[in-house]
Parts: structure tokens; C-alpha cells; sequence
């Protein structure tokens, strides 16, 4: 049986844009922690206005990702013997940044080079006015694709090579599951989240089937 692996895609907002960022876990994290958070109901004197909802509840999700280049090396693949797992922990980086700094940084080196080939002082890039975080999704098995953002990303490289390229890595992710806004434009997310509460719903569904028997023996009339 072949093991699926657990990813995180960054993407743009049309589906036939540039190529993808994907981040897929060498080593699926031995487990996830998830927390339903669940905003204060809103409060009265009536029972009405005590079983009303509210704000929506939303998913928080935190794992630890598992790093290492000894495969690769063993394997002799070019890029882990020069740099490691440096490539990964940098596209896993690249997925907390506003789009902008990485395109402006960029940018700035072209106007850099060009100025050393050609002599000349090169203006500096327009700058671009809006920044935006990379929209991201969630993969964890055929049921679970999930928009999310990245609350936080703890970093730990535990081994380097002689040149101080990390070797082995732990990565601390914490997400947050998107309620995506029917106004929004992500027709991605729309389709990521729509799709994965219809799965949760059909399980839940199926549960029926196993609690059938015993709700008869649980409620005596």
C-alpha cells in the first residue's frame, strides 16, 4: 500500500498561474494537535439568545515536521550535497513572507548585476504598493485539503555539514484553518474547505451506523 504523504502548497490565485510552492513532509509528523476554538456565545436572559451562534468556530492545527538530508546523501543527489535541506526549510520559509519582499529582493539584485555589466548606476525597482501573504492549503490524506494561514514556524537545525548547511531539522508549524468568505475570490479555498466539510459531514453520517444499536439500548422508552 503506497503511504500518502502530508503537504503544504502555497498557490496563486488562478490555477493555470506560475508553478506552485510545495512543500511535501519527508517524514509525516507522528501526530497533529487540533483545537476547535470556539467564540463566546452570545449571553442574555432568554434561552434563545444563549443557544444562538455567534461568531463562527474555527480550527487551530500544530505539528512538528521532520527534516534530513541522509537519504538524499546517501543517494548522491546534487542538491543536498550542496546545501543540505536548505531548499526545503527555505520554500517552507518562503510561505510566511508577503509576496513582495521576495519579488522585490529579486529585483533588486537584477538592478544590481545589470548595473555591474553595464557600467552605469541602475534606479532601483518600482516598488510594489500591497504586499500579500502566500495563500496556502493544508494536505493531510484524501479527506483533509484545508486553506489555511501560518500562525508561527519554530525552526531547529540539529546538524550541519562542513560548509554549515543544515543536515536535519525540526520545524514547529501552527495553522489556522480559513472560513473562507463567500465574497472572496479564492475559488480554490472555496473548493478545498467545501469539499473537506462535506467528507467530515459524510463520517459523521456514517458514525449513525455504529452508534445505531446502542442509542436503542441507551434511551429506555
Amino acid at each position: 500500500m503506497t503511504l500518502l504523504r502530508g503537504a503544504l502548497i502555497e498557490y496563486g490565485t488562478a490555477l493555470a498561474g506560475p508553478i506552485p510552492n510545495v512543500v511535501i513532509f519527508q517524514f509525516n509528523p507522528e501526530s497533529l494537535s487540533r483545537t476547535l476554538q470556539i467564540p463566546p456565545r452570545p449571553s442574555g436572559a432568554t434561552q434563545r439568545e444563549t443557544s444562538q451562534a455567534g461568531e463562527k468556530t474555527f480550527e487551530r492545527i500544530s505539528f512538528k515536521a521532520h527534516f534530513s538530508a541522509a537519504d538524499a546523501l546517501a543517494e548522491d543527489k546534487e542538491l543536498a550535497r550542496l546545501f543540505g535541506i536548505g531548499p526545503q526549510l527555505a520554500a517552507l520559509e518562503k510561505m510566511v513572507l508577503p509576496s513582495a519582499i521576495l519579488s522585490g529582493a529579486v529585483g533588486a539584485v537584477i538592478d544590481a548585476i545589470g548595473a555591474v555589466l553595464s557600467g552605469t548606476r541602475a534606479e532601483p525597482a518600482l516598488p510594489i504598493p500591497r504586499e500579500t501573504y502566500p495563500r496556502i492549503l493544508f494536505i493531510w490524506g484524501p479527506t483533509r485539503i484545508l486553506p489555511v494561514t501560518i500562525d508561527s514556524m519554530g525552526i531547529s537545525e540539529l546538524e550541519y555539514d562542513t560548509a554549515l548547511n543544515p543536515l536535519r531539522a525540526e520545524v514547529d508549524i501552527a495553522l489556522t484553518v480559513i472560513g473562507v468568505d463567500d465574497c472572496s475570490d479564492d475559488l480554490l479555498a472555496k473548493g478545498a474547505l467545501g469539499y473537506s466539510t462535506i467528507a467530515k459531514e459524510a463520517q459523521a453520517i456514517a458514525n449513525l451506523a455504529n452508534t445505531a444499536e446502542q442509542v436503542v439500548d441507551l434511551i429506555p422508552f
